[in-house]
């Protein structure tokens, strides 16, 4: 499944929504950062358990000779995220808004550096829908 065209499509929009649902759920009481930590180690469980699935001529320490920068990078990013969206919620921004609100942002920030660094091109197709995305952002956030 996770090799097919919509195998990680599937996995990753499940994962959204069991993600925002279980963050707007975290109780206010506990300090976010602990939250965090404690939501990374069952993390680091779940994909203990599935590494050893995923393919057996990426051992984890065939992995580890091919770590680099963005490894790391990518591990504070998901922290800024989670923490992020966790005090989005306790602020009061709604589930139904949060996550297409800073989607939207992001991907709007990106496109430039998609540009740039990636050397990635947009179609007049795609410019149009990022216009569409904004003018969606900014009625999502005008609420």
């Amino acid at each position: 499944m996770l090799k097919s065209f919509y195998g990680p499509f599937v996995l990753t929009v499940g994962g959204m929504l069991f993600y925002h649902v279980s963050q707007k759920s975290v109780p206010r009481e506990i300090n976010p950062f602990i939250a965090t930590i404690i939501a990374y180690l069952a993390g680091i469980v779940v994909c203990s358990v599935f590494a050893f699935t995923y393919s057996e001529d990426k051992s984890f320490a065939a992995s580890l000779k091919h770590v680099n920068w963005a490894v790391f990078a990518l591990g504070a990013a998901a922290a800024f995220i989670e923490v992020g969206f966790m005090l989005v919620y306790r602020v009061g921004w709604r589930i139904s808004l949060a996550a297409v609100a800073t989607n939207v942002a992001a991907t709007v920030v990106l496109i430039p550096i998609g540009i740039l660094i990636f050397k990635e091109q947009l179609s007049l197709r795609n410019i149009i829908g990022v216009i569409f995305c904004l003018a969606g952002l900014i009625l999502v956030v005008r609420d």
